[in-house]
């Protein structure tokens, strides 16, 4: 019995058309990782050109290693651990993250803040992310020894112990590398400069492949 080239030629549309149709659901049903970043200045890139911050320089370097992601850069330059947390719930409800980035405290200490307020506020936050069943990574930073021995010590302790409580993924130093190299700052000696993007990229970009595996 001769088969109509038609019907061929329907059976060879019927196959690809399911073909396609297979490749887009896997396409679309690979699962993302969305990544909601709360940071200060550091984090939003001040003083530096557009798209040379280290956020965006983790943007490229996830999409060359073909992870699948989103990010949501929420960085406020001046922000606090107090406005951080003030802010996180509507961020959260708007952009269903599962991994949070948080990358604030220094500028709780700039302004005299006491110690115990700033561990609250990041608890919290912490606490928050754990009910919506949001991976964490907490970006540790430390002051200057001007800040007197008790306050440096204290200050930098209380990342390492917050991560703790929650069980997240710490970065104890975010500046790790460049601290002390003042080429590595803008003029104003506290941020860092477009060369040193790379740096905190690198100290940041490990931790992170471990919670987006």
């Amino acid at each position: 019995m001769k088969i109509s080239p038609l019907i061929i030629v329907h059976k060879i549309y019927f196959y690809v058309i399911l073909f396609a149709l297979s490749f887009s659901f896997q396409a679309h049903s690979a699962p993302t990782n969305r990544i909601l970043i709360l940071g200060d200045s550091i984090s939003a890139g001040y003083g530096l050109p557009q798209g040379k911050g280290w956020v965006s320089l983790l943007k490229e370097s996830l999409r060359i290693s073909n992870y699948s992601f989103e990010i949501t850069n929420a960085s406020i330059s001046g922000d606090t651990t107090a406005g951080g947390k003030q802010r996180l719930g509507k961020l959260i409800d708007q952009y269903q993250p599962n991994i949070l980035i948080i990358e604030l405290g220094a500028n709780d200490a700039l302004r005299g803040f006491p110690i115990e307020m700033s561990a609250k506020n990041l608890e919290a936050m912490m606490q928050l992310a754990q009910k919506n069943n949001v991976k964490i990574m907490l970006l540790g930073m430390k002051v200057p020894t001007n800040y007197g021995q008790d306050y440096t010590q204290k200050f930098s302790q209380m990342f390492v112990t917050e991560a703790k409580k929650s069980n997240a993924s710490l970065v104890p130093f975010l500046l790790e590398g460049m601290a002390t190299r003042k080429e590595l700052f803008q003029e104003d000696g506290i941020h860092p400069n477009e060369q040193a993007q790379t740096i905190l990229l690198k100290n940041v970009l490990p931790q992170l492949r471990t919670l987006l595996h």
